[in-house]
């Protein structure tokens, strides 16, 4: 029979250069004469182009051929793209199961997770249905985890949490599995109600105890507790002096029976799926710990909607879906991520670019202005400057220097410049006559001073 082996894929057919094509064009590129091989090279690859003018190689490159399809990533409208927890359907399967509680609500379960499993019986954590619940919501939490972080390697932290349980489950630390299911725990009732058989010898001793202590002493070993007083205590002494490995089998209860009453083969079958239990509560409790800002925002999305009225739900459903809407019809997601080069930091147009520098030289917005009675806001451009003495920032800082803004103050910057020319105003308005400014005098060539001026220049021998 001959072989057929596949060819080498095109990158190392291109390393193994059998044609020898590659090394000569190695060869060429290390000529003495680089500048005739480079010219050289440059009229074949016109020459090529010329002969083939039709081939397009300018053109974007469609990269949906790479990858197929876009992909789509799935979420329901609970989990809000990722950013919460959808619970609904396990806080359900808790409420209605044996081992959970009806009266817990959805946000104390979230809150809960996943330390409400600490209050389940020992004996309900090795049932069929305790098992299904919590692989179901270990899938989904990992599920949640894969999508939402691709790249986080989540086999690896399986691996690891691995060789800590190991260690943990050998040294007795696992919480809730201290006795790695070899002790009391294991054989029914958690340990209570055991009861010394070689202290009595007869069912008429037993029956001094009473049904209630009888039918506990039976539910520790897992037989049946049913009867009446004479009837448990005949069962019970019949299993005096006996393992329970030797007990007739139709006497134990139904359900799983004692660790120590199975053969040791499935003692160690016990043993094992009691491991795999607490193996999947410690892959729910690093789950939850990975999870946790998850879980936090679970909650205030939970503490929101139960605030909310049905009016108000629907507002923010439209809401959604008009958005959704319009990032579909004019790719506005896109376009508020894309980044534009700014470096000097020009005001932005009616297009959302940076204007053109030399418009933004001519409007002068290179200038800064600052106002003092703005409490030191800066304006750049002469046209924002002058236009902020009619907005109500300027207008505010003028009334908390009790001054008017009236046309008088237009260009007045400085507090002290504002208060002395409002105190020069206030003079001017008071009346009266004065001689020193408001007596007028007049010189031999007819220039006119008020008294004040003409004496000084009288004085100076001006005039």
């Amino acid at each position: 029979m001959i072989s057929r082996s596949s060819p080498p894929p095109l990158q190392v057919a291109i390393y193994e250069d059998a044609d020898g094509a590659r090394k000569d064009e190695i060869a060429a590129l290390r000529g003495d004469n680089v500048f005739t091989n480079f010219y050289d090279r440059l009229k074949e690859v016109r020459d090529y182009h010329r002969r083939f003018s039709s081939d397009d190689l300018t053109g974007p490159e469609d990269d949906t051929a790479l990858i197929g399809a876009e992909p789509q990533v799935p979420f329901s409208g609970e989990e809000a793209n990722g950013r919460c927890l959808d619970l609904h359907e396990h806080h359900q399967a808790w409420q209605n199961a044996k081992f959970g509680s009806p009266e817990v609500d959805y946000y104390a379960y979230a809150s809960a997770l996943p330390t409400h499993l600490a209050d389940v019986p020992r004996a309900q954590r090795m049932t069929a249905a305790y098992r299904r619940y919590l692989d179901a919501l270990v899938a989904y939490l990992s599920s949640f985890f894969q999508r939402t972080q691709p790249l986080a390697q989540l086999d690896r932290q399986w691996e690891r949490l691995n060789e800590e349980f190991e260690a943990r489950w050998q040294a007795g630390e696992e919480p809730g599995w201290e006795d790695r299911w070899a002790g009391p725990a294991a054989n029914g009732a958690d340990g209570q109600g055991i009861l010394d058989l070689d202290a009595f010898d007869s069912p008429d001793e037993l029956e001094v105890l009473g049904a209630d202590r009888l039918k506990a002493a039976l539910a520790a070993l897992g037989l049946k507790c049913g009867g009446t007083l004479r009837q448990r205590a005949e069962r019970l002494m019949s299993v005096k002096g006996k393992r329970l490995e030797d007990i007739d089998p139709k006497l134990f209860a139904k359900g799983p029976r004692p660790l120590a009453a199975l053969p040791p083969e499935e003692q160690e079958k016990a043993t094992a799926a009691a491991r795999a239990v607490a193996f999947e509560e410690a892959r729910l409790r690093r789950l939850c710990e990975m999870l946790s800002s998850v879980l936090a925002d679970t909650l205030g999305r939970i503490e929101k909607r139960q605030a909310q009225t049905y009016e108000e739900m629907l507002a923010e459903q439209e809401a959604e879906e008009e958005e959704e809407a319009l990032v579909d019809d004019w790719g506005a997601e896109e376009d508020e991520d894309e980044y534009i080069y700014n470096p000097l930091k020009l005001p932005l147009g009616w297009d959302g670019k940076p204007i053109p520098y030399w418009l933004y030289k001519l409007h002068g917005l290179n200038l800064e202005f600052k106002c003092e009675i703005c409490g030191g806001a800066s304006y750049w451009g002469r046209r924002a400057f002058e236009r902020h003495f009619t907005e109500a920032r300027h207008q505010a800082g003028m009334k908390a220097l009790g001054i008017p803004n009236t046309k008088h103050f237009f260009e007045v910057t400085s507090i002290a410049d504002a208060l002395a020319l409002w105190r020069s105003l206030q003079e001017k308005q008071a009346g009266g006559f004065k001689p020193e400014q408001d007596e007028e005098y007049e010189d031999a060539e007819g220039n006119v001073f008020n008294k004040k001026v003409y004496q000084d220049l009288k004085r100076q021998g001006i005039l």
